[in-house]
């Protein structure tokens, strides 16, 4: 099966150890990252949605103005845009980059972020409105005649689309949530789950339980992908040495970056981590935990920490769990992605196929 490598393109520079500064929105930031990564054979990038960020559809097109071949991976988060102009919206955005766009559907664990958008539900009610929001996109989407949909949350009369996606009758839909209500959703509705990056144990009890949910649902299982952010040096010391050396410029520039540990663990994906974190900083072969410890687990925050062959073998490990796809960013975002094109995703992409030619002699 072919690995996908998706990055990751955010308005400005920013991470753990790089606080904000310049404008909000920096257009050679967006359009020197976005080339990085098509240069460095990316598949796809992530633009990441929060509660005060700039708009991720209208960066994504931003992202494909700039690029001729790279892959978008919108975030979204459904409830605050009706499913029927959502699903117009990223249908155009297909149409005019030529096929390169997918949303990535993030429901919301944090009630305090929530909130900030005028949202006041609970958990179990956002994930059953995703249920309805991802059935409406997906019959927006595909439906050649005006349909009606009624459900708890939207009612919908004679719609109807001009605009459909550039091929087929959808566009990939990524679906990230680790709870009870989340993975039902995933089994109905997802073609890429994705998990935080995880320990060899946690990914694959995710992938049997999100495996279930679909065969439950009468559907295949949907593909995987695992988000990390992989530190790399010429020596396995040094790259620890390079892992240290982050974590104790991140511990001081917490009230600068805005990194900051909650008193409270909003999600479900975050309190995995954390329990991932307890058991110790370096689990399996090389998954490290520090930056997720200090941070409270706020999003993708475990790395792979090694040479570039071991950080691939160590993905390959995954690959055979079965990820095929990767979600990577770094620390120092555009020096690390132009480091991955380079150094790890080559080697990445040829120790899986020597392992699917090792599996189709074995099967044969």
């Amino acid at each position: 099966m072919p690995v996908e490598f998706i990055g990751f393109v955010s308005s400005r520079n920013h991470s753990e150890t790089i606080p904000p500064s310049g404008p909000v929105i920096d257009l050679d930031h967006i359009e020197t990252a976005a080339k990085i990564h098509e240069n460095g054979r990316f598949d796809r990038v992530l633009i990441a949605f929060h509660s005060n960020s700039p708009e991720s559809i209208l960066l994504a097109q931003h992202v494909a103005a700039s690029t001729r071949d790279l892959g978008l991976m919108v975030a979204h988060r459904p409830g605050f845009t009706a499913p029927t102009l959502a699903a117009r919206q990223l249908a155009t955005l297909d149409q005019i980059s030529l096929g390169r766009a997918a949303v990535h559907i993030i429901t919301g664990g944090s009630d305090v972020e929530l909130e900030a958008d005028g949202d006041h539900t609970t958990k179990a009610d956002r994930y059953a409105r995703t249920r309805e929001y991802l059935e409406i996109l997906r019959k927006e989407w595909g439906s050649q005649e005006p349909f009606d949909y009624a459900g708890r949350f939207y009612t919908v009369k004679g719609a109807s689309s001009l605009v459909k996606p550039y091929q087929g009758e959808a566009i990939p839909v990524y679906f990230g949530g680790s709870s009870e209500e989340a993975i039902a959703v995933a089994g109905e509705q997802a073609d890429i789950y994705a998990l935080w990056g995880e320990t060899y144990e946690q990914v694959r009890e995710t992938i049997a339980r999100v495996r279930a949910s679909a065969e439950k649902a009468g559907r295949a299982p949907p593909r995987f992908s695992l988000s990390l952010r992989p530190i790399l040096a010429e020596t396995e010391a040094a790259a620890w040495a390079k892992a240290d050396a982050i974590l104790e410029q991140a511990r001081q520039l917490q009230d600068k970056t805005g990194y900051t540990r909650s008193s409270v663990i909003p999600n479900e994906g975050s309190r995995r981590l954390l329990a991932a974190a307890k058991q110790g900083s370096r689990l399996d072969k090389r998954l490290w935990t520090g930056i997720a410890e200090l941070t409270g687990a706020k999003g993708n925050s475990t790395s792979l920490v090694g040479t570039p062959d071991q950080v691939a073998e160590a993905l390959l490990d995954y690959y055979r769990l079965g990820i095929s796809t990767f979600l990577i960013r770094g620390f120092d975002p555009l020096a690390d992605a132009y480091a991955y094109g380079r150094d790890l995703l080559p080697r990445v992409r040829a120790l899986v196929a020597k392992e699917d030619q090792r599996v189709g002699q074995k099967a044969a």
